[in-house]
């Protein structure tokens, strides 16, 4: 049985420390914070669902991944549950965030204002084109598109409950209805 890592006690974290972190931890860095998410089976599967979306019309020279480091600045190294990246990245990490074109969060109980507040802020200063948020946590998944505005922030193009669809950062739809129906199911206990 391997014992839990003991983690160096900080108020403030910036990116010079976490290489004192073990090299299997999976960390994010915002605003000085360090956070040690652990998502839940229904997170990963949603997380994997955008994935998928978001690779059928894949432009050669971008690739979609998850859970993926990008470096902002001494204070921030975010992990977005999805991102497009420029594929000359693919073995690098953590990646440049000015190469991200979209960065997608997927909210859980405990990210909420983080995801909804503080990584919009972060990755709109940081000049991500797009930001999208997945909602799992209303009786319908919600999911609402934000572009990045002249002035470096956010401005909410859609949200939706139904078949989301858009061009950015190419022809992408979801299908909202039956990624409701998927967390149900699996929320559903065996035999009921």
């Amino acid at each position: 049985m391997t014992a839990a890592p003991i983690l160096p006690e900080r108020h403030e974290w910036t990116v010079d420390d976490l290489g004192e972190l073990p090299k299997d931890l999976p960390y994010e860095l915002i605003n000085g914070r360090l956070i040690v998410p652990s998502p839940t089976a229904v997170h990963q599967e949603l997380c994997v669902e955008l994935l998928l979306a978001l690779r059928v019309n894949c432009a050669p020279e971008y690739l979609v991944s998850m859970d993926l480091s990008m470096r902002v600045d001494r204070r921030n190294e975010p992990r977005p549950d999805v991102v497009v990246i420029r594929r000359k990245h693919a073995g690098s990490s953590p990646v440049p965030v000015e190469d991200a074109l979209l960065a997608v969060e997927v909210v859980s109980p405990t990210s909420t204002f983080r995801d909804l507040y503080d990584k919009a802020k972060l990755y709109a200063h940081a000049g991500v084109r797009s930001y999208w948020v997945l909602d799992p946590l209303q009786e319908r998944i919600t999911l609402t598109e934000y572009v990045l505005g002249a002035n470096r922030e956010y401005e909410q193009v859609a949200h939706t409950e139904d078949l989301f669809v858009t061009e950015r950062p190419w022809k992408v739809s979801v299908d909202l209805p039956a990624l409701t129906a998927r967390k149900n199911d699996l929320l559903t206990p065996d035999g009921e």
